[in-house]
C-alpha cells in the first residue's frame, strides 16, 4: 500500500515561518521520507469543513508548480479539480506541462466539484448537478485524446476544440484519477476512464469498491486495471496513536485499496508528519 499527504488547509500561524516555507519543509519532509503522493485541495476558499471562507487558500495548479519545483519523487496532482472551474483543454495543457517539468510526476485529479457558494463568489462556471456529471464525461475524453498522439478535433454536447494538439507531451502521459463515491455516475466515469479513483475511507469504502467492480462489469473493463484509493485523516496521534492509525489503514488495505491519502492534523508543528515518517511509512511500506 501506497500513502499520499494530502494538504487542505493553510492556515499556519507566523511563528511558523512564512506560508512558502512551511509549505517547502512539508514537502521535502514527505518526499524524502518516503510519500508516494502528495495532493492539494483545490478550491478557491476555503470550506466550511476546515475553517471559514476567509482562511487561506492557495490556488492549486500555482501551488502544484512550486511542489514541483521543492521535491523530486513524489507524484504531484489536485484532489480534486471541479471539472467546470477551466475549460478541459487549459487543464489537460497545465497537467501536461507539470508533467513535463516534474519530470512525469503528475496526476490529473477531477470531479464534479460542489461548491457553489465559492463559484459564484469569484465568477467561475458551475452548472446543475446533471450537467456538470456530463461536462466531466467529456472532460475525460478531452483530457485522454490531448494525452494522447491524436491532434484530431473534439465536438461534444459542451466542449468543442478544433484540434487536440498538446506539446510537449509528458512522458509517461498524466493518470486520470476521478474523485468521489457517488453509485450511479462518478463510479461509472471512474470504471470507463480512469486510471484510478478516490473515495472516502469511512464504513461504506468497502461497499464503494463493489459498486465500482459492477460498473467495470457493466463497461467491459478489467476492475484490477483501476488503482483504487481512499481519503481518511493520517493522525499518528488520535486515537490509538499510530498503532491505531495502522488498524484502520489495514482495514483499507484487506478491502482492497492500493493507496490512501490523507491530511495530517497539526502539520505545520512538522512533528506529527515527522512522526508518520518514522512509525508508520516504514510499516506501510512492508504491506
Amino acid at each position: 500500500m501506497k500513502l499520499g499527504l494530502h494538504l487542505d488547509e493553510y492556515s499556519w500561524l507566523p511563528e511558523k515561518g512564512s506560508l512558502a516555507d512551511v509549505l517547502s519543509r512539508i514537502a521535502v519532509i514527505a518526499d524524502e521520507g518516503g510519500f508516494a503522493r502528495l495532493s492539494v485541495t483545490d478550491h478557491v476558499w476555503q470550506t466550511s469543513a476546515h475553517g471559514v471562507e476567509s482562511d487561506p487558500m492557495l490556488e492549486a495548479y500555482t501551488t502544484l508548480g512550486f511542489l514541483a519545483a521543492t521535491t523530486t519523487t513524489v507524484e504531484l496532482l489536485t484532489l480534486v479539480s471541479p471539472v467546470t472551474y477551466r475549460p478541459p483543454g487549459l487543464v489537460a495543457k497545465m497537467v501536461t506541462t507539470l508533467g513535463v517539468l516534474s519530470g512525469g510526476r503528475a496526476m490529473l485529479g477531477l470531479g464534479a466539484g460542489w461548491n457553489e457558494e465559492e463559484a459564484t463568489g469569484l465568477g467561475l462556471p458551475f452548472a446543475t448537478n446533471r450537467i456538470r456529471f456530463e461536462q466531466l464525461e467529456e472532460a475525460l475524453q478531452v483530457c485522454l485524446q490531448m494525452f494522447s498522439e491524436s491532434t484530431s478535433a473534439y465536438r461534444g454536447k459542451h466542449y468543442t476544440l478544433a484540434s487536440t494538439l498538446n506539446s510537449p507531451m509528458s512522458m509517461p502521459r498524466p493518470k486520470i484519477l476521478v474523485g468521489g463515491g457517488g453509485e450511479r455516475r462518478t463510479l461509472r466515469l471512474a470504471a470507463r476512464y480512469a486510471d484510478a479513483c478516490n473515495v472516502f475511507g469511512g464504513p461504506s469504502a468497502g461497499h464503494k469498491l463493489q459498486v465500482l467492480r459492477e460498473q467495470c462489469q457493466r463497461a467491459e473493463r478489467d476492475f484490477n486495471q483501476i488503482e483504487k484509493t481512499a481519503i481518511v485523516p493520517l493522525d499518528p496521534v488520535g486515537p490509538g496513536g499510530t498503532a491505531g492509525l495502522l488498524q484502520r489503514l489495514a482495514v483499507l488495505r484487506d478491502l482492497g485499496f492500493d493507496s490512501v491519502m490523507g491530511a495530517v492534523p497539526g502539520i505545520a508543528s512538522i512533528s506529527p508528519l515527522e512522526t508518520l515518517v518514522a512509525k508508520v511509512l516504514p510499516e506501510v511500506a512492508s504491506w
